[in-house]
């Protein structure tokens, strides 16, 4: 059994604790939080214990990884202090809100043989996950056209808009990592446009709720990211890899696969309602990748390296949008 320090004991950290749990190969050993109530809770539910700094969860008896499930701010120093500390690292995405940050902890960590993975979940989800197994097989030949559909079915309240880093950085980052793992190359160019349509109070909090990112790569292959942070009908998310020899797709899934059909038209269930819900297979899987890299010693995927490409995708695709120009990756 693999124990754990967790750090963060909210929404997140709480879904990660109880997959922790029910993997039958990890247990949660220690829990820390800023706010000590939470972690005592989270902690006492799953029979670890409640510690009250960093050092003492890294610290702990019977840790030999850490999940870092903070607030964002905090991922660098914590991943940081979990390399020099031993301890395989699987943190939430983003790395940093800063590119200097990320590549500083890159260079920090480099070479210390500690295994570190960035949750960007949805290359776990089966179906993208199909759809990234045809595309390596050769089924539609050179890819010409990559496009990621992401839309929530609301907005975030309006606090969370201070330290999200932006749509860029926080919602459309899931999609840079998606288009890299996809095209198995870097793009080299981006476009942007974006507005805020949903919620004026995002656009006053000096963000945008709706855009849309073009992307090219060195040998010509096009991606094209579309995300909102609403859609009425719920929580979208579609993947289509188009070649020379035809597509393949990921589509939208509903709790059923029903299909109600009258003289009137077809009826189907809705889109499942948001990520917990859509991705919780894959956060399972995530971890079970995870979980075989500390045990057999191999690289994790998506890497530190994955989650400071993906940044610098969000970075580009930002100073895109406020130049109106095309901007080369950084």
């Amino acid at each position: 059994m693999i124990g754990f320090a967790l750090f963060g004991a909210g929404r997140i950290g709480k879904l990660h604790a109880a997959n922790l749990a029910a993997s039958g190969r990890s247990r949660l050993v220690a829990v820390y939080d800023v706010n000590a109530a939470a972690a005592g809770s989270l902690a006492a539910q799953y029979g670890a214990s409640a510690v009250d700094s960093v050092a003492a969860a890294m610290g702990a008896p019977g840790v030999d990884a850490v999940m870092i499930c903070s607030s964002t701010a905090t991922h660098v120093d914590l991943i940081t202090a979990g390399v020099r500390a031993g301890k395989a690292v699987l943190c939430e995405k983003p790395v940093d809100l800063s590119l200097a940050r990320a590549d500083a902890c890159l260079k920090a960590v480099d070479g210390s043989g500690v295994p570190v993975m960035i949750g960007f979940n949805r290359r776990f989800d089966p179906t993208h996950n199909a759809v990234w197994r045809a595309v390596r097989a050769g089924e539609i030949g050179r890819i010409e056209i990559v496009t990621i559909i992401s839309r929530d079915p609301s907005p975030p309240p309006p606090e969370y808009f201070a330290g999200s880093g932006g749509l860029f950085r926080d919602q459309m980052i899931h999609d840079f990592d998606l288009a890299r793992w996809l095209l198995g190359e870097e793009p080299v160019k981006v476009s942007a446009m974006a507005a805020s349509l949903v919620d004026p109070r995002i656009g006053a909090a000096g963000d945008v709720d709706t855009a849309l990112v073009t992307m090219q790569t060195a040998t010509g292959t096009l991606v094209h990211i579309d995300n909102s942070r609403r859609a009425s009908y719920g929580y979208d998310q579609r993947v289509e890899v188009f070649g020379e020899r035809g597509l393949v797709r990921s589509n939208n899934r509903s709790a059923t696969a029903t299909e109600h059909l009258n003289g009137s038209g077809s009826l189907t269930d809705p889109c499942l309602d948001f990520f917990l819900e859509r991705y919780g297979d894959a956060y399972r899987l995530e971890l079970a990748h995870f979980l075989d890299t500390v045990e057999k010693g191999t690289a994790p995927s998506p890497s530190l390296f994955d989650g400071r490409q993906a940044l610098a995708l969000a970075d580009t695709a930002l100073a895109a949008f406020k130049s109106g120009r095309a901007e080369t990756v950084l």
